[in-house]
C-alpha cells in the first residue's frame, strides 16, 4: 500500500503517466492558442465556414485542456501552466501563418497526429498501470478526433 498513490495506482507508474500527460498538455496548449489564432485572423472566401469550425475546436480543446490537467492532479501531481514549458515540451509549434483558411486546416490536421500519437502512447502506459480514468479519456479523445481528421481531410479534399 505504501507504493500506492490516493487512487490505488503505482506510484512510480502513476508519474510516467502524469508527465506524459503534461506533454500532451502541452501540446493541447499551443494547439488551443493556434486555433485561437486562426479564428480571429481567417481571411477569404471560406471566412464565415471556418470562423466558425475553427471556434468549435478551440472550444473542444479548452476543454481537454481542463481535463487532462485535472487527471495530472487526480495521479497526485501538479499539471504545467506556464506557456515556456509548453513552448520546450510541445512538438505542435506555434502558427505563424494563421490568416490563410488552407494552411490552417493543414496546421490543424498535423496538430491532430501529434496529439493523437501522444494519446496512443498514453493508452499503453495507461494500460500497463491498470488506470482505467486515463485509459477511458485517450480513448474517446482518440475516437473522436480521429473522426475530425477525416471532416478536415474532406474540407482540403484529401479524403
Amino acid at each position: 500500500m505504501k507504493n500506492l498513490n490516493a487512487i490505488g495506482l503505482d506510484n512510480k507508474k502513476s508519474k510516467q503517466l502524469a508527465e506524459k500527460l503534461n506533454v500532451l498538455l502541452a501540446n493541447y496548449s499551443i494547439f488551443y492558442q493556434n486555433t485561437r489564432g486562426y479564428h480571429w485572423n481567417i481571411k477569404g472566401e471560406k471566412f464565415f465556414e471556418l470562423h466558425l469550425k475553427f471556434e468549435e475546436l478551440y472550444n473542444d480543446l479548452l476543454l481537454k485542456i481542463d481535463e487532462v490537467a485535472e487527471r495530472i492532479l487526480t495521479l497526485g501531481y501538479a499539471p504545467n501552466h506556464r506557456y515556456s514549458d509548453y513552448k520546450t515540451a510541445s512538438k505542435i509549434k506555434e502558427s505563424t501563418e494563421v490568416s490563410n483558411g488552407m494552411k490552417a486546416v493543414e496546421d490543424i490536421l498535423n496538430s491532430f497526429k501529434s496529439i493523437i500519437s501522444l494519446q496512443r502512447d498514453l493508452l499503453a502506459l495507461s494500460a500497463e498501470a491498470n488506470d482505467e480514468g486515463t485509459n477511458a479519456l485517450m480513448s474517446d479523445y482518440i475516437r473522436a478526433q480521429e473522426k475530425m481528421v477525416w471532416m478536415y481531410s474532406a474540407f482540403l479534399n484529401k479524403a
